[in-house]
C-alpha cells in the first residue's frame, strides 16, 4: 500500500507507513490511530471531545499527554488573550469547565489503561497537595499491560 503523506511503498497488510509512520489504516478504512497506540495532537483532542462522558475502556499514554498539552497551551493562550481584552479569567474559566468532563473521562481511561480505578482521580479534589498530583501524574507516564484487563482490551492492540 503506497502512504498518501510521503509516498513509500508499504508491504500489504501494514498499518503505519515504515518512512514516515503516518497510519495507513485511517486512510484505508477509517480506523483512528489511537486503537494502535499512535496519536497526534489533533487526533487526541478530537478523541477527547468524542469520548467526553466516556469512563469505561482503556486509553493510550499519547492520547493522555497529548490532550494535557492542549489543556495547558488552552488555558495559557485564554488566560493571556482574556488579560489582553480585559475580562479576567473569563476566557480561560470557561474553557476548563469546558475540557474537566473529558479530562476526568481520559484520566480514569489512561489510569484504566495501568490497570487502576479512575477513582484514584479523586485525591485531587480530597486535598490541595502536590503528592496526589506527582503520584497521578506518575501513573500516567507508566506503560499499559498489554492484552486484555479488568476494564478492557488493550488500545495498542488490533480492534479488526
Amino acid at each position: 500500500m503506497q502512504c498518501t503523506q510521503c509516498g513509500n511503498d508499504n508491504p500489504a497488510g501494514a498499518h503505519f507507513c515504515g518512512t514516515c509512520g503516518f497510519s495507513l489504516l485511517e486512510y484505508a478504512t477509517g480506523i483512528w490511530p489511537d486503537s494502535y497506540g499512535r496519536v497526534n495532537l489533533v487526533v487526541a483532542v478530537r478523541l477527547g471531545f468524542q469520548k467526553y462522558f466516556e469512563f469505561k475502556g482503556r486509553s493510550t499514554r499519547a492520547e493522555f499527554w497529548w490532550w494535557a498539552l492542549f489543556v495547558l497551551l488552552g488555558n495559557l493562550l485564554l488566560g493571556v488573550a482574556s488579560f489582553v481584552v480585559g475580562v479576567g479569567d473569563l476566557l480561560s474559566t470557561l474553557f476548563q469547565f469546558g475540557t474537566l468532563i473529558p479530562s476526568l473521562a481520559l484520566g480514569a481511561r489512561r489510569l484504566h489503561d495501568i490497570n487502576r480505578t479512575g477513582w484514584w482521580q479523586l485525591m485531587l479534589f480530597a486535598s490541595f497537595l502536590i503528592i496526589p498530583l506527582i503520584v497521578l501524574y506518575i501513573w500516567a507516564a507508566l506503560q499499559g499491560g498489554e492484552g486484555l484487563n479488568r476494564y478492557g482490551q488493550s488500545p495498542r492492540q488490533p480492534t479488526l
